[in-house]
């Protein structure tokens, strides 16, 4: 399957063209590692490779996962204009004075540019006000071409309804799938919110499709042809632990 089979999106207004599809590499993680790292370098670097080589050319990552170093000696042989990246600071609500350590980042990645940049796992209403001086940062490094995108990875309900109508974000991670699991809230609530998020442009990365590895076949099945049916979820993300998984992936899609 190639890149033009799984297509590509422009996220929202701020007019980023990404892949559909998203390699994450974050499943339960936290303090500089994820089970995608937990793997081992090789065979972490295996899965990131396969993916680029069936047509995933857009790959989310986190300071808090630890995964820039991987992707970056993945994909170093790789035409960086080929593939996006995506990855996430600390918020200021979570790490009080917390900075995002762009020169840290883009060197970890072994690039110059980062397409879309998160402010990370934002979960109160007053999101805003706590982080506006990072807000204003990644707004001057978006002025100066250094980041293409810059929005929150939202990680409650009340954080994703106040993202739906800040002017300042561009684009969102939200957790969605049918079943309700490792969500914010029940289908029936977020897709609303998403679906207002969308109308106002900003773009939109589903994540925790398959509930953070909980659901079976069928239940994953469901959950992306549900997901992509809804028409405000621009970008699917899956974070693979294993080539056949890549594969089942890109046969369900």
């Amino acid at each position: 399957m190639s890149s033009d089979a799984i297509g590509m999106v422009t996220l929202g207004s701020c007019g980023l063209e990404v892949c559909r599809v998203s390699c994450g590499t974050g499943t339960i993680a936290g303090g500089g590692q994820s089970n995608q790292t937990r793997l081992g370098e090789d065979p972490f670097n295996d899965i990131l490779r396969y993916a680029y080589d069936r047509g995933i050319r857009f790959f989310d990552t986190a300071d808090a996962y630890g995964t820039h170093v991987h992707v970056n000696r993945a994909l170093h042989d790789r035409m960086r204009e080929d593939y996006q990246i995506v990855t996430k600071c600390h918020a200021r609500e979570h790490v009080p004075d917390a900075a995002p350590p762009i020169e840290r980042f883009v060197e970890e990645l072994g690039t110059n540019r980062l397409d879309v940049l998160q402010i990370h796992c934002v979960t109160t209403p007053s999101w805003v006000e706590q982080n506006r001086e990072q807000m204003d940062t990644l707004a001057e490094l978006k002025s100066r071409g250094v980041i293409g995108a810059h929005g929150v990875s939202c990680h409650s309900l009340v954080a994703l309804e106040v993202a739906a109508e800040e002017p300042w974000v561009d684009v969102i991670h939200a957790r969605i799938n049918p079943f309700g699991m490792e969500m914010d809230a029940e289908p029936e609530r977020v897709v609303p919110v998403l679906e207002r998020a969308k109308a106002n442009g900003k773009g939109i990365i589903g994540m925790k499709l398959f509930g953070q590895g909980k659901m079976n076949a069928a239940q994953r099945a469901e959950s992306i042809a549900w997901t992509s049916a809804l028409g405000c979820v621009d970008v699917l993300l899956v974070a693979f632990e294993s080539c056949a998984e890549v594969d089942e992936f890109l046969t369900l899609i």
